[in-house]
């Protein structure tokens, strides 16, 4: 049952699935390089601290979303494809005025 679902081509399915693989490396990403020694808020405060961590973290949230894209893209799921590139870019903007602001 869950592979079919993966198997749908589904706008809202991609901006689902573009929303979601961004965080979930998020937190990979956090419990890879900071789960020991920094809390969630303590990590977040680094990061608003430190401007070349928004681009350290934001590479592997990208790049997740990336992997989809092309997943789908090359299986002809062309609006879930048309999904994870629109929130991609959503993500992308949003870390380079994040980066730019801080």
């Amino acid at each position: 049952m869950e592979i079919l679902m993966l198997k749908k081509d589904n706008l809202r399915f991609g901006i689902l699935l573009g929303f979601i693989a961004p965080l979930l490396s998020l937190v990979i990403y956090y419990y890879a390089k900071f789960y020991p020694l920094y809390t969630v808020n303590d990590f977040l405060t680094f990061v608003a601290q430190n401007k070349n961590q928004v681009t350290a973290i934001s590479v592997p949230c990208l790049i997740a979303n990336i992997a989809l894209f092309t997943i789908y893209i090359n299986t002809r799921r062309d609006k879930t494809a048309k999904g994870i590139f629109a929130i991609t870019l959503v993500y992308a903007i949003a870390a380079m005025l994040l980066k730019f602001s801080l």
